[in-house]
């Protein structure tokens, strides 16, 4: 009994809303307009007047602001989808109801199953809204499956920890330097195995201590406080 109410907590522990928008779309370098919208729908005109678009994220509580630790994975995915392959809203919200459907679950981008089965079937939706190429549907897999691989699950098969790009520009999927967990301070990034803050370091960093000097104070090496640096910058500037 006690195991499971330790798993129901941990789980509660994916949905508190923790995350502004703002440090969300920092995180994952995801231009703020854009992410607004996907959380918040808007509307748009068509020939029989304005249409609303649905969120593609739900909030944990609708009338709290914040998302959560699930909101910043769901996040992390669609980026991949809606902005390096452009596939338009209307039919990303058709797949994501598919896929919702086929996994019973309102978020179906946390789940395991969506690294195996699940993209393979999220693939062939777009090919039947959108008819993309053969080309175009395996370029979407490779680049989907290796977003995957910055994702750690669960017991129970639902994302528990995410590894942030340090560098939109880098192609290197495997470099886990910076951790997003909910259970290590507050769900802040912090260096992975230490605990320690990307923001706490940059503070320090841009207050005028060296980076040999922090690595010393916080018994890391200095390539660890480089990279906190670097993503802490890069995600400055990737929401102007």
């Amino acid at each position: 009994m006690v195991k499971t109410s330790s798993l129901l907590t941990q789980q509660n522990l994916y949905h508190v809303p923790i995350y502004t928008i703002a440090d969300t779309a920092r995180y994952l370098h995801i231009p703020l307009p854009t992410l607004k919208t996907w959380v918040n729908g808007r509307s748009y005109p068509t020939q029989k007047g304005d249409q609303d678009f649905l969120p593609l994220i739900q909030r944990p509580q609708p009338n709290i602001p914040q998302l959560s630790f699930t909101n910043l994975v769901e996040a992390h995915v669609l980026r991949v989808i809606r902005t390096v392959h452009n596939v338009p809203l209307r039919q990303v919200r058709l797949a994501l109801d598919y896929i919702s459907e086929q996994f019973k679950t309102e978020h179906p981008l946390v789940q395991k199953q969506f690294s195996t089965d699940g993209v393979d079937i999220f693939i062939e939706q777009f090919e039947r809204l959108i008819n993309a190429s053969r080309s175009g549907q395996l370029a979407m897999k490779q680049v989907l499956n290796n977003l995957l691989t910055r994702i750690e699950w669960d017991e129970q098969d639902i994302a528990s920890r995410l590894f942030p790009i340090i560098n939109d520009h880098s192609h290197n999927f495997r470099d886990k330097v910076l951790i997003i967990d909910p259970n290590i301070s507050f769900g802040k990034p912090t260096i992975t195995g230490t605990g320690i803050p990307t923001k706490i370091v940059t503070q320090l960093f841009d207050a005028g201590d060296s980076i040999e000097d922090i690595a010393d104070d916080y018994n890391c090496q200095p390539w660890q406080i480089q990279q906190a640096i670097l993503f802490e910058s890069n995600s400055q500037a990737a929401i102007g």
